[in-house]
């Protein structure tokens, strides 16, 4: 993984962090500017939220980041906290 890819990546998982998801079944990783989003996710415990809508709402912010040029969304959306 390149420099670039690495710093990336580290600033899609910030911009992730900053919602009420629960990530820690997920793969993120950045290759020549297209983030990888793989895995489940869910919830945090306690949150009641849209995920399709907030990986809309992430996807969107990342495509406006400098340097991603597109965002694959491969992720399994868990609704329940079970």
């Amino acid at each position: 993984m390149s420099v670039i890819d690495a710093q990336q990546t580290r600033m899609v998982q910030r911009e992730i962090s900053k919602r009420h998801i629960d990530i820690t079944m997920m793969d993120v990783h950045v290759h020549h500017g297209v983030v990888y989003l793989r895995g489940t996710v869910k919830p945090l415990r306690g949150q009641n939220i849209d995920l399709k809508h907030e990986f809309g709402i992430i996807s969107h912010i990342l495509r406006g980041c400098p340097g991603i040029r597109d965002v694959v969304n491969e992720v399994h959306i868990r609704e329940s906290n079970l």
